[in-house]
């Protein structure tokens, strides 16, 4: 079983936490969601043109290009992450440019050396994905699709087509960090996309708080929060890994006891 598969495996929802690579010491944070208890961590590709981001992964963008973050800098933080922490399973996020400057295989061939376990790329569509999701595949990593409330039943099968490890449900039609969505709405597209697939499904954009995560955790395999921890990160620089532990901690407890009072 990979090890995307067995953070999916647990009997809660899978928290999985973002934050941006180059942004802040990357390693002390890393290793502080990994105290907090995070099932799965999305590390963030820094990128001019974030355009599905909101004002807050847009800022870490910027710092972490300011502080002259390179994808080699990223990989190299993956790495290191992944002979510290041989069991949670790292998602690299990010926009095609970095990914295929220098070629689909030679991407996919630094994440599996990096022990990466799947990729984002949002901004690549399905119909134009005939390098990069090909590429990690047969390194086996998974590529990580995203389905948004637009995702019509038209759609949705492209979208699935390919996709490994969750599948991303994007909660709101807009950039990251907006508010959440009416929690109906996530409930009904949720299950609808799990009619169409044996993958997990985790729910982000607009997730910010520990309630709001337990309210998603009674509806979906899986809850991911960014913008809540990149503000941390901005907010308390080098105290950043005490704050994003404890937001952590206090995301996973609301999450496990949102699934055990729905199973009780």
């Amino acid at each position: 079983m990979t090890r995307l598969a067995t953070a999916f495996a647990k009997p809660h929802a899978a928290f999985v936490a973002f934050i941006t690579a180059g942004d802040g010491d990357t390693a002390a944070n890393l290793d502080a969601l990994a105290r907090g208890g995070a099932d799965v961590i999305e590390l963030g590709m820094p990128f001019t043109d974030p355009m599905a981001d909101g004002p807050a992964i847009q800022n870490a963008n910027l710092r972490s290009l300011g502080a002259g973050t390179t994808t080699a800098d990223v990989l190299r933080i993956a790495s290191d992450f992944r002979e510290r922490h041989a069991d949670i399973p790292l998602v690299l996020m990010g926009y095609a440019n970095p990914m295929i400057r220098r070629g689909a295989d030679w991407f996919a061939d630094q994440c599996a050396s990096a022990g990466i376990d799947g990729v984002i790329c949002v901004d690549i569509p399905p119909e134009e994905d005939e390098a990069l999701g090909p590429a990690l595949r047969a390194r086996g990593i998974a590529p990580i699709r995203l389905a948004t409330p637009t995702t019509d039943a038209a759609r949705l099968p492209r979208v699935l087509e390919g996709s490994e490890g969750f599948v991303y449900y994007v909660s709101v039609a807009g950039i990251t960090g907006k508010q959440q969505a009416a929690i109906d709405s996530i409930e009904t597209n949720v299950a609808r996309i799990k009619q169409s697939t044996d993958l997990p499904v985790a729910v982000g954009f607009g997730v910010r708080t520990p309630d709001q995560a337990a309210e998603i955790a009674r509806v979906a395999d899986g809850v991911v929060v960014g913008s809540a921890f990149v503000d941390l990160v901005g907010e308390f620089g080098k105290d950043a890994p005490k704050r994003l532990e404890e937001l952590t901690s206090a995301m996973v407890g609301a999450i496990r006891s949102a699934r055990e009072r729905q199973d009780t």
